[in-house]
């Protein structure tokens, strides 16, 4: 890997400004190295400008739902209130250009050169940006993140996508969130949280695929309390305007009275811009689903997936290699087939998550600068999904550890004290995965209001190889939820 090469302009030229980009160049930068970045958008990227941060901040809002009869059942006079986007919406682009200006002064302060445009490779060291400057570099590290993405159907256009939901001009009255993964459930309990009537759509069995079965069925359950209309097995067949010709006056009728929209049936005109772009006004939509009556609804979120951002960049050109949906092949230490091209974060589809993208940087600039060769670490990595209540997970699943060895599953569930005080129905899940040979926990599974917060602890344990009687010897804090981790002493079942 080596140390930085004599007679380029940087040692080090990054290309993206996401979370995992400008750690990688400030850190960087902080050896001595001379380091350059490009980013064609916002500095921050998708977290800090489309994704975890304002997407938590809706969390937040949207979770004051159910706060008034809450708090008249502890004896307060509150009455019910009404949430009004615009001020919020206000509020929360004054926040990201809050952050965005942090991460720029970051950078500055690191004495990294800020590049705002477009940048593509045109050899092994050479990055032409669309400014029209070129510079070299002794090392080139791809942190372009990745993009969502939208089915391929007629159609597709007049959805949405997670970008877009930061940004609208008013909230809809009725939406459809279409899939199962944690963006998608995320946005329909936020969406039916400020008030919106929510139907979701998914093709599987039960949302939240690779999470524990348990798990995922309790979050679906509340997902439906809350008033989600979850169709599970459903996927659309068929999209258009609802002022369609084709469709009856009021946009609803039967299958036979409607017909399935066809390409020729696109009313209104063709896709706009990337992906992230907000489509201009379209008025409502209505959709034909595999499964169930057809609806109209004011806006179609696509929450189906996303796609590594490499496309562009002249990475093929060079010998990089690209995988089929995208992603950018690297080994151990984020290194591409072409020695000084290096590439770390969601652009290599190994594990989509903003601290992950963060330790692959600094794991990256171990190897390359500091001269110590650090292999990313990409086990036992804690997940967290902000549904309401929350799913936090560590570790293996019940269903995949069963498959590995022998393993005891130690479980509750429970409604806890603040709730059932407050004569809610709404439960919480603990539990725990232990193998009957070495006695480690190898997963930890929380479902509940801060399950976010409780898992990041937990896995600190399970990181450290601890056995359920490490846990057993703890002392429980009482009265908590927390404390059932360290109080279950009987598995519910072996396996």
């Amino acid at each position: 890997m080596g140390a930085a090469l004599a007679g380029f302009d940087f040692d080090l030229y990054v290309i993206g400004g996401g979370s995992g980009g400008v750690r990688a160049a400030r850190m960087a930068a902080a050896t001595g190295a001379r380091v350059a970045l490009a980013e064609h958008s916002r500095m921050g990227g998708t977290c800090v400008i489309r994704g975890c941060v304002p997407k938590k901040l809706m969390v937040f809002a949207s979770s004051f739902r159910d706060m008034p009869a809450e708090a008249r059942a502890y004896g307060w006079d509150i009455p019910d209130g009404t949430f009004d986007w615009l001020p919020f919406r206000t509020r929360l682009h004054g926040e990201l250009d809050r952050l965005e200006a942090v991460y720029r002064d970051l950078l500055a302060d690191s004495g990294v050169a800020m590049h705002d445009a477009t940048a593509r490779l045109t050899s092994p060291h050479d990055v032409a940006l669309s400014d029209g400057r070129t510079f070299s570099a002794a090392h080139v590290l791809i942190a372009t993140g990745g993009r969502p993405e939208r089915p391929e159907m007629a159609n597709a256009h007049l959805g949405i996508v997670s970008d877009d939901i930061f940004v609208l001009d008013a909230l809809p009255r009725r939406a459809l969130v279409v899939g199962g993964g944690f963006i998608a459930c995320e946005m329909a309990c936020i969406l039916v949280g400020l008030g919106v009537a929510v139907t979701q759509y998914y093709r599987g069995a039960q949302v939240l695929r690779g999470f524990d079965d348990e798990a995922r069925g309790l979050v679906a359950e509340a997902m439906c309390a809350r008033g989600i209309d979850l169709r599970l097995g459903t996927n659309i067949i068929a999209m258009a305007p609802a002022d369609a010709p084709h469709l009856p006056p009021d946009g609803v009728g039967t299958d036979a009275a409607m017909g399935a929209p066809t390409a020729e049936a696109d009313l209104a005109g063709p896709p706009t811009g990337p992906a992230g772009a907000v489509p201009p006004p379209r008025g409502p939509v209505w959709v034909k689903p595999s499964m169930g009556p057809d609806g109209v609804y004011d806006v179609v979120l696509f929450a189906t997936g996303r796609t590594p951002s490499s496309r562009n960049l002249g990475l093929e050109a060079l010998g990089v290699q690209i995988g089929r949906r995208g992603e950018i092949a690297v080994d151990a230490h984020s290194q591409t087939a072409v020695p000084s091209i290096f590439a770390i974060g969601d652009v290599t589809n190994r594990v989509n998550l903003t601290p992950v993208a963060i330790r692959d940087a600094m794991a990256f600039v171990d190897t390359v600068f500091r001269g110590r060769p650090t292999p990313v670490d990409h086990d036992l990595i804690p997940w967290a999904v902000f549904t309401q209540p929350e799913l936090g997970s560590v570790g293996l699943t019940e269903e995949d550890a069963r498959a590995q060895e022998p393993i005891e599953v130690y479980a509750t569930s429970f409604r806890p004290l603040r709730s059932a005080f407050a004569g809610a129905a709404d439960r919480v899940m603990m539990k725990l995965i232990v193998a009957r040979a070495s006695r480690r926990v190898l997963g930890c599974h929380i479902v509940a209001p801060e399950a976010g917060e409780m898992i990041q602890l937990a896995a600190v344990a399970i990181k450290m190889g601890a056995t359920k009687e490490d846990f057993d010897r703890v002392c429980a804090v009482h009265p908590t939820m927390a404390e059932e981790l360290v109080t279950m002493r009987n598995p519910v079942r072996t396996a």
